[in-house]
């Protein structure tokens, strides 16, 4: 099990789901969080299930100054951040002959761009701690091809040779850079108020069943642990490198599920 005692992280997108998640096993292992995110409400909730080990602040990610906003916060509480989780993403679907370059933009403002923001605000501070490890949440779909999520697609591959280049030029400063890349997760898929995904949920599940050689759904849990991991002096050799957990899905071809092609 991973120790994270005196670590302090910033999570972005924690308010709930898989960020929610990561939040619950840092402060677990003994670490303190602050929760970005921009639905305040629940972001505030989620802090208060932690005490004095948590803490919320307003945070749009392609906002140059909520991110400064967010560090300073992080350290004025905490007095330092050790550890960033670029964890806030987007998605919209649709053949690319139908998709918009506005809905382009969006995807990749918050998956992409976010995620660059978040990097840059944090090496300072980081710097000034001695040390940093930054996860970049990227996507099982940042090592593929994936139809009909083209923006998604785009954004999650960025963020997997951002954070090669990020890492390069951090490891001086003793600031290890990974990206982890999971597959279906279970609280990827929840309906959030005034939306029924019970449709694509189904869909997705029944895919990945046929799919994925493990046959299942992931559990956030599996990948909070595995950003801990990261977290934690146990990676201390680890950066620019993918972390995946996807239960084999972008393992090989022919998955379980499809026809023996030999």
């Amino acid at each position: 099990m991973s120790n994270l005692e005196g670590r302090v992280a910033l999570i972005s997108g924690s308010a709930r789901g898989l960020g929610l998640a990561m939040a619950e096993e840092f402060v677990a292992l003994g670490a303190r969080v602050m929760i970005g995110d921009v639905l305040d409400d629940d972001a505030a909730e989620a802090a208060g299930r932690f005490g004095d080990a948590g803490a919320w602040v307003h945070l749009d990610v392609t906002s140059e100054t909520d991110w400064e906003a967010a560090v300073s916060a992080t350290v004025a509480r905490f007095g330092h951040l050790d550890v960033l989780v670029n964890n806030a993403g987007t998605a919209e679907g649709g053949p690319l002959w139908n998709t918009t370059l506005e809905s382009y933009r969006r995807v990749t403002e918050v998956n992409q761009t976010g995620v660059f923001l978040g990097m840059r605000s944090v090496v300072d501070a980081m710097t000034d701690a001695g040390r940093g490890s930054i996860i970049n949440i990227s996507s099982m779909d940042g090592l593929v091809g994936v139809p009909r999520i083209i923006s998604y697609v785009a954004s999650k591959w960025a963020v997997r040779g951002m954070t090669k280049a990020a890492a390069m030029e951090l490891a001086p400063r003793n600031i290890r850079v990974n990206s982890i890349h999971p597959g279906n997760v279970h609280t990827l898929l929840a309906s959030t108020p005034g939306e029924d995904r019970t449709m694509v949920r189904e869909m997705i599940e029944a895919s990945t069943r046929r799919h994925a050689p493990m046959g299942r759904v992931g559990e956030a849990s599996e990948i909070a642990k595995m950003a801990a991991f990261l977290a934690s002096d146990d990676s201390s050799y680890s950066t620019g490198s993918e972390f995946v957990a996807d239960g084999g899905f972008t393992a090989g071809y022919p998955s379980p599920g499809s026809p023996d092609p030999f």
